[in-house]
């Protein structure tokens, strides 16, 4: 199936928004902007099978990144990456709205078959 371009507006509202959601919008990457008040958290999760891209683009806030949940402060106009099968949570640290854009794609298993 041909996959088209997508353009997506962003929305200005509080709430998450998803972007892409994979087959058959796309070859497997997902995608969506979070929006997190002070003090709030995603929620500590993995990423499997899939690497990450975190692209933030307003607020502040700390990536607690690898089993030790080693910290790594986030905010508007940086970028992080994460390997597969890596647990993070982003945590809003600072006084205004934490919002991120995240892109996650499935990575091919060296050895697969």
């Amino acid at each position: 199936m041909d996959r088209k371009v997508t353009v997506i507006d962003l929305e200005k509202s509080a709430e998450y928004q998803p972007l892409l959601n994979g087959d058959p919008q796309t070859h497997g990457m997902r995608s969506g902007r979070v929006y997190l008040q002070p003090g709030e958290a995603c929620g500590e999760h993995s990423t499997n099978a899939h690497e990450e891209l975190l692209v933030f683009l307003g607020g502040e806030g700390t990536a607690l990144i690898g089993p030790d949940a080693q910290p790594h402060e986030v905010a508007q106009g940086k970028v992080t990456y994460i390997p597969p099968h890596t647990t993070h949570n982003i945590k809003n640290t600072g006084t205004e709205p934490l919002v991120y854009i995240y892109c996650v794609a499935p990575v091919e298993e060296k050895g697969a078959a």
